[in-house]
């Protein structure tokens, strides 16, 4: 298992690098060894290593020196930093200066090889998911948007149509739906893709602050404003401005964006003069902008230049078939982040997501699998490890399509178990059955007690 990890050992002293070398070799490691960092160096490119072990402390280089020259050539190459000079300044210098671990001579030998041990677990956990991710990317992402939902499918090819051209897009969708997402992809497929892409809240910000963070202000414009400052429309300049969440803006800046968008220039806030702009509008919301027409909440003629290419992102309940290609996506990502070897999600973890409504779209998704893997235990998410609003069995279940009556039952029995920590006299009394009953759906339905 072992005989593919090249671990380097630079150390001065024979014994130590000697004996290393041999606790290494017998754990399957291949080891090459260097008696000063000057040699390490002409050794560094012969292969590919997947860990340096450097003594702190040698004549001539240094290991915080030697550290530096190799972090120039790989930077990726993880360094653990060995010494019998111990100090807290020596440790926090080491770190700083990238090294991956630091241990304090003399060691146990048991100790650096789990060091060791975690670190090439963790990198290999980060060239699977690095493969997984290519193999996924080639067959259902697209800039960053992963499905094989035939509506989203349909969406990717608007969005190819209409990313080379200039016409303003208004995107719709629930919150969470990855309207950003599908905001970007068009601008990173657009001929703008090498000028700024500027995301603008309009929910997040009052009007008068809106206003100046858009249309920018000059000097004295209002108190505070000591000094001219551009918008963001000026700083997409060339590129695109993202407007979110555009519904909830007041009629006085639905006004003035109209009047932005028609003239193609802006006057900043205390402005005389008026600034030309090259600038693509791409913008969203999770209200259907024609009822808010109807409702006199937005203004027609504004909503009629912004509805040019009109998007529309269908939610996370409506794309089942996406939730295990996102699930597991969001599975690899979160278990290289948080250098945890968790690398599947069980059958019963599995059938609760695609059950799941999820009223947070794609973002809960993502935060629930997050969550999972942070509390996992062991290398596969168990449903216990999932949010409760994933595991309670939802009342609506009973109104859709989506389960036979066995499945509900199963479902609901699973979620018993787990809110009574698996006792089965407890569980019974609550389904009020008897324990044999129990242990015999258990048995129909091939629910186990999930290995902790």
């Amino acid at each position: 298992m072992n005989e593919d990890v090249n671990i380097l050992i630079v150390d001065d002293e024979p014994i130590m690098r000697e004996s290393l070398s041999d606790w290494l070799r017998d754990d399957g490691y291949g080891v090459v060894a260097a008696d000063s960092g000057t040699k390490a160096l002409r050794i560094l490119p012969t292969q590919d290593w997947n860990v340096l072990i450097v003594d702190l402390k040698m004549p001539g280089m240094d290991g915080i020196e030697l550290m530096g020259e190799v972090k120039k050539a790989n930077p990726d190459v993880p360094i653990i930093i060995m010494t019998a000079y111990a100090t807290v300044d020596t440790a926090v210098r080491a770190m700083r200066e990238g090294a991956y671990d630091y241990v304090v001579k003399p060691f146990d030998p048991e100790e650096m090889a789990l060091i060791i041990r975690k670190l090439v677990a963790h990198q290999r956990l980060v060239q699977e998911n690095r493969l997984l991710r290519d193999e996924l990317r080639r067959k259902f992402e697209y800039k960053n948007i992963i499905t094989k939902n035939p509506k989203m499918l349909q969406v990717l090819e608007l969005l190819k149509s209409v990313a080379p051209t200039t016409s303003t897009v208004l995107i719709e969708g629930e919150s969470g739906t990855g309207k950003e997402l599908v905001a970007r992809a068009i601008h990173g497929t657009s001929q703008r893709v090498s000028e700024p892409f500027v995301p603008v809240s309009c929910a997040a910000l009052p009007e008068t602050l809106l206003e100046s963070e858009l249309f920018g202000y000059e000097k004295g414009a209002f108190t505070g404003a000591t000094g001219a400052r551009k918008g963001r429309f000026e700083e997409a300049e060339s590129g695109t401005i993202f407007l979110d969440e555009i519904a909830e803006i007041s009629m006085k800046t639905q006004v003035d964006l109209l009047r932005v968008l028609q003239e193609r220039e802006v006057r900043r806030l205390g402005g005389k003069s008026t600034v030309k702009i090259d600038v693509r509008v791409i913008c969203a919301t999770n209200k259907d902008l024609q009822s808010e027409v109807n409702a006199e909440r937005f203004r027609a003629d504004l909503f009629y230049r912004l509805n040019v290419v009109r998007i529309v992102i269908p939610p996370l309940r409506e794309r089942k078939e996406d939730i295990p290609l996102l699930a597991d996506h969001f599975l690899r990502k979160y278990s290289v982040e948080n250098a945890k070897n968790v690398n599947r999600i069980s059958e019963e973890a599995m059938s609760l997501l695609v059950r799941h409504g999820w009223p947070g779209n794609v973002r809960e998704l993502e935060n629930a699998i997050e969550r999972a893997v942070v509390v996992s235990k062991v290398s596969r998410i168990e449903p216990q490890d999932l949010p409760a609003s994933v595991t309670k069995i939802r009342t609506d279940m009973l109104v859709t399509p989506h389960g036979s009556l066995a499945e509900i039952e199963r479902h609901h029995i699973i979620s018993v178990l787990q809110r009574n920590d698996w006792q089965i006299k407890k569980s019974a009394q609550e389904l009020r059955i008897d324990r044999s009953t129990l242990y015999a759906k258990m048995k129909k339905y091939s629910i186990k007690k999930p290995k902790s």
